[in-house]
């Protein structure tokens, strides 16, 4: 165990970012949550809450101890497996009474790590942390979810179960190693080296929503080898107080940062680049109180995806995703910058999302809202604003019934109390792509000072109640849309 002076001098130290400064007396806590309360109780103003959010999340506080991985064995040559040297690291800083985790400059290949309470993993500007592409380094399998539904499965790569006050920090890498060889083969699509005769996924994905369906316990749905799910990159499960931040994340299996259960979340100055197969940037399921800040995300899939469980499973486990605050980011490549679904069958409500910059030829869509009848759920109060995109491949703003299954399914979602305002775009195939049911419509979207810039198709709006345009603007002129 090392002294604060010996971090100071390991880490180069005031850049590596953690000192006493950071954390505020309990008065001043104190007095900021009164305030916060206070104001997210206003009427008529659900930016209140906004504050609210941001005043309640805050950092977890850890002991100034410090332990050096490499003091229990670990070696960053890039080859020699420091699995066991890492979780000696770590179980001997919890039992301590926590601290920090330190992974010095060098390359460190590893099996998951698993975090304890009261136990920050600080990856050092130098070190590269390489987790090794065995599948068989992920076993025993662990509770985690896939897709939205509860099963075991093989760990994520950094993974922790009802932990408290955890931290994942640094400006280093954190190298999931998956590639067309590795990992990703196992969507089945050839674009990421499936050839056919190769392993896949879809039969053991088809298992498991057919076992969810049908009730099966989650201790009796247990893949594994054979099966060809990917985990999740970064996943506490049912934590409270957790803080990811500074790090980058590359080359990821499936989804990268996936607070699952959660409590108390703030991911902050991460920047997420990796183009696999549903490489989801960051995916709060089932979670409360996030805020995700100043984060650069170029991703394979959507930059920002909030969910709450699938089907069946998640009218099951039925807790929804609330209270998040999206602020200070950037969003490339992706399907959607800041996404709802299509996993969002236990409800998402409480949203804000503001001073983002959202840009890239394959950034497909803004605003995404994806579900159906099968999905289910309700989104209820989506808030954004001060929103600036330069180009878009398909609609801004999408809000669509019929991702996947469609209608007919029995579940019809609720959508209401869409707001965006101020935002601002240069050139997007479509302004608006708002697509309702006729049984069951989208209720009450309302824009304000929108200048959605040069677009070459017509919006589209079908079953939509309560659509407010406030000085709306496309191609220069007021926002026209198709009669009926």
């Amino acid at each position: 165990m090392r002294t604060r002076r010996d971090f100071l001098k390991l880490t180069g130290a005031v850049g590596a970012g953690i000192t006493a400064a950071q954390f505020t007396g309990q008065a001043a806590f104190a007095a900021a949550e009164s305030a916060a309360d206070s104001a997210a109780s206003a009427p008529g103003n659900p930016w209140a809450r906004a504050a609210y959010i941001k005043a309640k999340v805050r950092r977890p506080h850890f002991p100034n101890r410090y332990v050096d991985i490499t003091k229990f064995g670990a070696v960053g040559d890039g080859t020699t497996d420091c699995t066991e040297a890492i979780r000696r690291a770590i179980v001997a800083c919890h039992r301590a009474g926590g601290g920090h985790v330190v992974v010095p400059g060098g390359r460190f290949l590893t099996g998951p790590i698993h975090l304890l309470s009261n136990v920050d993993l600080h990856v050092t500007q130098d070190a590269r942390v390489l987790f090794s592409t065995n599948p068989a380094a992920y076993l025993p399998a662990v509770l985690t979810r896939f897709e939205g539904v509860e099963l075991y499965n093989y760990s994520p790569l950094i993974y922790a179960l009802d932990q408290c006050d955890i931290a994942v920090t640094g400006t280093g890498i954190l190298d999931g190693q998956a590639d067309n060889q590795h990992w990703w083969p196992w969507k089945g699509n050839t674009a990421y080296g499936w050839k056919p005769g190769d392993p896949k996924q879809d039969a053991a994905r088809a298992r498991l929503f057919a076992m969810a369906e049908q009730g099966v316990p989650v201790a009796q749905r247990v893949f594994g080898e054979g099966d060809y799910l990917r985990s999740s990159f970064i996943e506490p499960y049912r934590c409270r107080n957790v803080l990811i931040e500074g790090v980058t994340v590359v080359n990821s299996p499936m989804w990268e940062i996936h607070p699952t259960l959660s409590e108390n979340v703030l991911v902050q100055d991460v920047t997420v680049n990796t183009h696999g197969p549903n490489n989801d940037g960051c995916d709060p399921e089932s979670s409360r109180m996030v805020v995700i800040r100043g984060c650069t995300f170029d991703t394979g899939d959507d930059c920002i995806a909030i969910k709450s469980g699938r089907n069946a499973d998640g009218r099951r486990v039925n807790v929804p995703s609330r209270d998040i605050l999206i602020e200070d980011c950037r969003m490339r490549d992706g399907h959607g910058g800041v996404t709802i679904g299509s996993e969002m069958s236990g409800g998402v409500r409480d949203v804000f999302v503001r001073n983002c910059e959202m840009s890239s030829p394959n950034l497909d869509i803004a605003l995404r809202f994806k579900t159906n009848s099968v999905r289910g759920g309700c989104i209820n109060g989506f808030h954004a604003r001060d929103i600036t995109v330069g180009e878009v491949g398909k609609a801004v703003i999408d809000i669509n019934f019929y991702y996947e299954e469609g209608p007919g399914h029995g579940f019809n979602p609720v959508v209401s109390d869409i707001n965006v305002s101020r935002m601002t775009v240069r050139s997007a195939t479509q302004s608006l792509n708002l697509r309702g049911y006729a049984d069951d419509h989208i209720r009450g979207v309302t824009l304000t000072d929108v200048d959605f810039g040069a677009t070459t198709a017509p919006a589209v709006v079908e079953y939509v109640d309560t659509l407010v345009l406030r000085n709306v603007i496309e191609n220069g002129k007021p926002l026209t849309l198709p009669a009926g």
